[in-house]
C-alpha cells in the first residue's frame, strides 16, 4: 500500500518495490529469452546441426535473464530520461549506447567470473569474451542494440505518454465495446 509522505509524492513499501522489480525483470527475461531463443534457433538451422539440441533454448533463457538483470543494473545507474523537445529518439539514442556499454562491460565481467570459477585467470577469462574476436564482439554489439532499442522506444513512449495511453495506442482501446 502506498502512503504519502510530507511532499504528498506516494512511497512504496519494500514489498511493492520488490514486486514490481521482479515484473520488470520477467516482462525483459522474456522480450529478452524470445530474442535470443530465436538467434540460437537461427544458429542452429544455420549450421544444420539435427537435432537441434533444447540446451541452447535454456542457454539462451538463462542469458536472457543475465541481460536483463544487466540492464536493470544500467537502468538503476542511469535512469531513462525524455526530454519532450528533443523527442523519444533524441533523447534515448545515446541513453542506449550507454546501456550497450554497461551491459557489455558486465558480460565481459561475468566471462572474466566465469573463468574464476573453472580456475582460470580472471583478466584471460575476460579476454575470451566473444571467442575473442573483436568483430564478433562488434557484430554481438549490433544485434544487442537492435534488440534493446525497442524496448528502449516504448519505455520512452510510456514515460512520455503514460501506460494506459501506450497500451491503447498498441492494443486498441478495450474499453469501448462495438
Amino acid at each position: 500500500m502506498s502512503t504519502t509522505s510530507p511532499n504528498l509524492a506516494p512511497t512504496h513499501s519494500f514489498k511493492e518495490k520488490a514486486k514490481e522489480e521482479f515484473v520488470k525483470a520477467f516482462q525483459l527475461t522474456i522480450y529478452f529469452g524470445a530474442w535470443f531463443c530465436a538467434l540460437a534457433f537461427l544458429a542452429a538451422t544455420s549450421l544444420d546441426e539435427r537435432p537441434i539440441p533444447l540446451s541452447i533454448f535454456g542457454f539462451a533463457l538463462f542469458k536472457a535473464a543475465v541481460c536483463a538483470k544487466f540492464m536493470l543494473l544500467a537502468q538503476a545507474a542511469f535512469p531513462i530520461k525524455v526530454n519532450k523537445q528533443h523527442g523519444i529518439v533524441s533523447s534515448l539514442l545515446l541513453e542506449s549506447l550507454i546501456y550497450l556499454l554497461v551491459v557489455l562491460g558486465l558480460n565481459y565481467l561475468e566471462a572474466g567470473v566465469h573463468g574464476l570459477i573453472h580456475g582460470k585467470p580472471f583478466l584471460i577469462s575476460m579476454t575470451d569474451f566473444g571467442q575473442s574476436n573483436p568483430l564478433r564482439v562488434v557484430a554481438m554489439s549490433i544485434v544487442y542494440w537492435l534488440i534493446v532499442w525497442p524496448y528502449l522506444l516504448l519505455t520512452g513512449m510510456t514515460i512520455m505518454l503514460g501506460s494506459n495511453a501506450t497500451l491503447k495506442i498498441l492494443f486498441g482501446d478495450q474499453s469501448k465495446s462495438n
